[in-house]
């Protein structure tokens, strides 16, 4: 079974994806355009989701390591950094941060992956925007009439498109916040 799914909190994708595993299907691939695989098993499995940075090669083995001796089957994500992706069969013991420290250090680091998303869509945003607004039909603001509608009606799909690296900047700046709250809140 395929679905096609995009997020912009990693915590909502890794409840879907466990929602999923509850249905009985476990995830065998992730695609780089949200395309996630499954399929059908009887057994109980759990996922989870984790950001890093860029580590070294060695140093990501090591990572890799680390979790694999306590059972989780990496299934998604690279040495250049972003969202690693952990399953493994139930066993009572999921979680892959198991103290206040280490679930402190994943908001950090997720704080800083929300922010700089949040920054480079808001740059290319002032990159569209600078010289011209949504709309670039010339004269659409002078036309009158139904010719004024039909142009309007046929630029807005085309606006929408421009106003979405804009959209993405508000949504990984909520993002961004929400792991400063869930950060700020273990550090107290």
């Amino acid at each position: 079974m395929k679905r096609c799914k995009t997020f912009f909190d990693i915590e909502k994708e890794e409840q879907w994806l466990n929602e999923q595993l509850q249905k009985g299907y476990r995830c065998t691939n992730i695609s780089g355009l949200g395309i996630y695989t499954f399929e059908k098993t009887d057994k109980k499995y759990v996922m989870r989701l984790d950001y890093q940075d860029y580590l070294p090669k060695k140093k990501f083995n090591e990572y890799k390591g680390i979790y694999e001796d306590f059972s989780w089957n990496h299934i998604k994500g690279s040495w250049l950094g972003g969202i690693q992706y952990w399953q493994k069969e139930d066993d009572g013991q999921n979680q892959i941060f198991s103290d206040r420290q280490s679930r402190s250090n994943y908001y950090k680091r997720l704080m800083g992956y929300s922010s700089g998303l949040a920054i480079v869509f808001l740059l290319f945003s002032y990159m569209l925007y600078k010289d011209s607004g949504l709309y670039l039909a010339e004269g659409l603001w002078s036309m009158e009439g139904s010719l004024f509608w039909k142009a309007f009606l046929f630029e807005t799909p085309f606006a929408l498109l421009r106003l979405l690296p804009a959209i993405m900047a508000v949504f990984y700046g909520i993002s961004y916040y929400k792991a400063y709250r869930k950060y700020s809140m273990l550090k107290e």
